[in-house]
């Protein structure tokens, strides 16, 4: 039997129905990566990188599963392409957009993979849904707590629980 691992998953949408999107990316995440053991609430914020778009609703998940990084990977790129997802622009608008922030402790830097997500420390609305579920968690290269990686951001976009 294959040991499980616990990993975290970023969604996020801001086009169209963005909390049935966010839904329905975590009922094929439940049936194609592993279960969900624990999720953030939802959290607007204005885009970031092109700011000349809808804002978005995001989420983080705590994901329990037994497959590999490199099939985590195989199977966001699915479930992303089965949603409808169109990669037009680097940051662009998006009916969902799913990133693997963490596996486990690991530190994966492969042409296709970086794990941790390089950019996770430099952006709040990844850091405040992630330390709903996360506080804790250290990242491997940095030696931070997104506690602490959240306290020391940087990024000025503020993020909102959604419908408050």
């Amino acid at each position: 039997m294959e040991s499980s691992t616990t990993i975290i998953l970023h969604t996020g949408s801001n086009l169209g129905n963005r909390i049935a999107n966010l839904q329905l990316a975590n009922a094929w995440i439940k049936k194609q990566i592993g279960s969900i053991i624990r999720a953030s609430h939802y959290y607007q914020t204005a885009a970031w990188g092109v700011t000349d778009q809808p804002e978005f609703i995001n989420q983080a998940l705590m994901v329990e599963t037994e497959k590999s990084p490199q099939q985590v990977l195989v199977c966001i790129q699915d479930i992303e392409a089965t949603m409808g997802r169109i990669r037009q622009q680097k940051w662009g608008e998006r009916l969902i957009d799913i990133d693997l922030i963490f596996y486990g402790n690991e530190v994966i830097d492969e042409e296709n993979l970086q794990v941790p997500h390089p950019f996770l420390q430099e952006r709040n609305f990844v850091l405040v849904p992630l330390q709903e579920i996360a506080a804790d968690w250290v990242h491997p290269v940095l030696k931070k707590s997104v506690f602490e990686l959240l306290e020391q951001s940087s990024d000025k976009l503020e993020v909102f629980p959604f419908g408050k």
